[in-house]
């Protein structure tokens, strides 16, 4: 197969998967006959391609998307008028002090906040595949420490953490996390079948200054 007809079988690909696409299936694609060098190649030449148009070829945390660009969603959001619900303040703030942080404890977010987290503002990003528990911390009652996912990075059109926005001041406020996403509009809106409960009461916290000591995951039995 010339790298021309490689190239559209690849393009194809892209334009019918559901999800990112990894490597390893799109050497699937051609029988592990065309190597990872040679697949990035034509990635590369695809991405060019794509330039100038209302679609772009990107690099995620788990592979590759033909997506469309930020400034087409302005149009795309016509076909849709009715807005999702948005999180919550409380959840927001929870998850730019995880994807900022990490790992951190929900005593960590606690001491950071000033306030009690409550356990459905965890469960909530945890049921969106944003957040997940990554280990224990070698302290009384061996809390879990709490990380992004790979998914977190997909849905926020990224490859990796170190792409996530700078942000300006302190960690822990929702305003400035909410800002620094506002390109990535569709991260900070619920999925729209969802209905972003209100924000539970929340109880001020005396501040608890303690290290983080990750230790590994233990399997359930």
């Amino acid at each position: 197969m010339n790298s021309q007809d490689a190239k559209r079988v690849l393009e194809t690909a892209l334009i019918c998967a559901s999800a990112p696409l990894p490597l390893r299936d799109m050497r699937v694609l051609f029988a592990d006959e065309i190597g990872p060098d040679t697949l990035r190649s034509l990635l590369d030449e695809l991405a060019r391609d794509w330039e100038g148009r209302g679609v772009e070829l990107v690099s995620l945390a788990t592979g590759w998307r033909l997506q469309s660009r930020p400034e087409m969603r302005e149009y795309l959001d016509r076909l849709n008028p009715e807005k999702p619900p948005r999180y919550s303040r409380a959840v927001m703030e929870t998850l730019a002090i995880i994807a900022y942080r990490q790992p951190v404890t929900r005593g960590d977010i606690e001491d950071i906040r000033g306030v009690t987290v409550a356990s459905q503002i965890i469960k909530q990003l945890e049921d969106r595949g944003w957040v997940e528990a990554i280990g224990y911390r070698e302290s009384p009652g061996r809390p879990a420490l709490l990380a992004t996912t790979r998914q977190f990075l997909d849905d926020l059109g990224l490859a990796s953490l170190d792409q996530l926005p700078v942000l300006e001041g302190q960690i822990g406020g929702g305003d400035p996390f909410a800002e620094a996403l506002a390109e990535q509009g569709s991260l900070l809106d619920a999925p729209a079948s969802e209905e972003s409960p209100p924000p539970p009461a929340e109880v001020a916290t005396p501040p608890n200054e303690s290290a983080v000591d990750a230790a590994p995951m233990e399997p359930h039995a």
